[in-house]
């Protein structure tokens, strides 16, 4: 796993040995940190290939929640709170700030390993549900639709005409087929809506917009060529 380091912040010596040597031995690169501060310099050094941190909140110079406020007003990357605490308030607060995982000491060392490595999993999956059609970017969790690095504002109805045309790329759609799939009911007005829809929609695509062919007498399709 050359790519997976993980930022290990805590106070205690001997609890950073105790995480480093149980992560290492499953193949992931540690980074470490003894204080709030050093935290914050270090990640802002390696915020390119930090995939994920441990954060104890009780910690000299800056605690945990400050270090955490500060990193997610730039970063999503998964944060799992180390702390001596277990009350609800605390986690709640947490979760809140943007905690992905919350853990209690004392804990067992290979469950933590287990957590890392179920949130590293499922931080993976969410990479990669972004689809890229030639300059397209779909992120269907985030129901954003990205043009060359950019986000498009489209309507719902707009969004989710596109999505069902790109999910049937190089299918030839009726305009039955459409209002039936994407109006999810029979459609009984003018299915001319979908025209309006569809114009809306390449001019807000711009150059991308080519991609949405238009199938005389049938309806449309989305093609790259």
């Amino acid at each position: 796993m050359p790519d997976n380091y993980i930022l290990v912040v805590d106070d205690e010596l001997r609890m950073r040995k105790l995480i480093k040597d149980f992560l290492m031995a499953k193949g992931y690169n540690i980074i470490e940190a003894e204080d709030g501060e050093k935290a914050l310099e270090v990640f802002q050094e390696n915020k390119n290939k930090i995939k994920l941190i441990l954060l104890d909140v009780m910690m000299p110079k800056l605690d945990g929640w400050s270090v955490l406020r500060q990193i997610r007003q730039e970063s999503r990357v998964p944060i799992v709170m180390l702390t001596a605490r277990g009350e609800e308030q605390d986690e709640l607060f947490g979760f809140e700030l943007g905690v992905d995982e919350y853990i209690t000491k004392p804990f067992s060392p290979k469950i933590l390993v287990a957590r890392v490595e179920a949130i590293l999993k499922r931080s993976e999956k969410d990479i990669t549900e972004i689809e890229d059609h030639a300059g397209i970017e779909v992120d269907k969790e985030g129901r954003t639709i990205k043009v060359e690095g950019k986000v498009i504002e489209l309507s719902l109805r707009e969004y989710e005409l596109l999505i069902y045309l790109i999910e049937n790329e190089n299918i030839a759609l009726s305009r039955d087929k459409i209002l039936n799939n994407v109006w999810n009911y029979d459609y009984y007005g003018d299915s001319r809506t979908i025209d309006s829809h569809i114009k809306k929609i390449r001019h807000k695509l711009g150059k991308k917009g080519k991609y949405i062919k238009t199938m005389r007498g049938i309806g449309y399709k989305f093609e790259i060529k």
